[in-house]
């Protein structure tokens, strides 16, 4: 089995193998730098897990930041009946994708 390990940045929790790329909320970095997640809720090595109460002492993920971005167009349309009022608006969440690189 891989390394596996769960993190937890920008209010979320996600699971995360060397190799493997994931969108998480945006982080003020440039493309190509490097990245290190501190609070690791888990880490799987092998058939050893290892449970943090609440983080894993001592554990560190590393990524490497591949590109700043925004995601798909949301339309948000409010609609009140009888009122003659209706609203349109569009929203598009920036977000950074990030490889992860190792778990130490």
């Amino acid at each position: 089995m891989a390394d596996t390990a769960v993190i937890k940045t920008g209010g979320k929790q996600y699971l995360v193998e060397p190799g493997k790329k994931i969108k998480i909320e945006k982080l003020p970095m440039e493309e190509g730098e490097e990245v290190s997640f501190d609070e690791v809720l888990l880490r799987q090595k092998g058939d050893q897990v290892v449970i943090g109460t609440p983080l894993v002492a001592g554990a560190k993920v590393t990524g490497k930041v591949l590109q700043q971005a925004k995601g798909k167009k949301l339309i948000i349309f409010k609609f009140k009946a009888k009122k003659r009022e209706k609203t349109k608006k569009g929203h598009r969440q920036p977000f950074t994708e990030v490889e992860i690189l190792g778990i130490e």
